[in-house]
């Protein structure tokens, strides 16, 4: 996954646009029109902020479904997705909760979106949804049926979820990529606001070689600096919603003040690197 050519720069920050409750949740308020607005203000303050990719999601479709959302939830989320795509020049991709990867895969396909994320694409997880059993199987069949190059970004023991078995990140990352044949790979901590641990990152940008690795929950302005220089990309929502609240909108100052950090922590990365870099040529000189 060239991650250049998708985003335009090689770490890139995707925010998470979270779609008002859609027909036939438990907290659907009666307007498409009212999903529609909420969404196009966040992707706007979004690609203001310099975000360089929105994920939209059905977030607060909760309590969700474990596999296949009902039809009118694909059928919202198209149109929302469509009229983002119309009005923001970024890439955008979708996460269809709580797993239904081919419907976000059919909606992306159609819309032309870039890409999808998947929380359980390998393995089984136990969540409050009940057993998640992973489907690449029929999701990279359903893709060339298709005819799609829509990019799979997969979770690797995703959050609100724990693992039947003993979980090994490094082998979880490796089945991920070689038998999922995930195009990135994401990992989370134990839960929507919290980071991934940073030996964790380490653990997996190691087991995940060329793939992209992204950070997928828990990021603010605080730890992003560090946590990006054990990673490729960023996820991130509620850190850049006013007063880092999840309920409220996206507020572009927020997402602006974010990729500063991140830049920061970048630059300090490659400084650092490279004075690594003439220290080990001096002492090889000074031999």
């Amino acid at each position: 996954m060239d991650l250049n050519q998708i985003f335009q720069t090689p770490h890139p920050v995707i925010g998470v646009v979270h779609l008002l409750p859609l027909p036939t949740s438990p907290r659907w308020g009666g307007s498409l029109q009212a999903v529609f607005e909420r969404a196009e203000q966040e992707a706007t303050a979004l690609a203001a902020g310099g975000a360089h990719g929105i994920l939209v999601e059905n977030f607060f479709d909760a309590p969700f479904t474990k596999d296949r959302v009902d039809p009118a939830v694909v059928s919202a989320m198209s149109l929302a997705v469509q009229r983002i795509r119309h009005l923001v020049p970024l890439p955008v991709g979708i996460n269809m909760l709580r797993n239904d990867a081919c419907s976000a895969m059919a909606v992306a396909a159609c819309v032309n979106a870039q890409f999808i994320r998947v929380n359980v694409l390998t393995g089984v997880m136990a969540t409050d949804q009940g057993l998640i059993e992973g489907n690449a199987y029929e999701l990279l069949r359903y893709r060339r049926e298709l005819g799609s190059d829509v990019k799979i970004l997969a979770d690797v023991l995703v959050k609100h979820a724990r693992p039947l078995g003993t979980p090994n990140l490094t082998v979880a990352v490796q089945d991920t990529i070689q038998r999922g044949l995930a195009d990135g790979i994401i990992l989370s901590g134990w839960s929507t606001s919290s980071p991934p641990d940073l030996q964790d990152l380490e653990l997996a940008k190691a087991a995940a070689q060329s793939t992209p690795v992204f950070i997928g929950s828990g990021a603010s302005w605080d730890n992003i600096g560090t946590l990006i220089q054990s990673a490729d990309g960023v996820i991130v929502s509620s850190s850049l919603k006013r007063n880092g609240q999840r309920d409220q909108c996206i507020d572009p100052v927020r997402v602006g003040r974010f990729l500063e950090s991140m830049q920061e922590g970048l630059a300090r990365s490659s400084l650092q690197s490279t004075t690594a870099t003439i220290a080990a040529k001096n002492a090889v000189i000074s031999r």
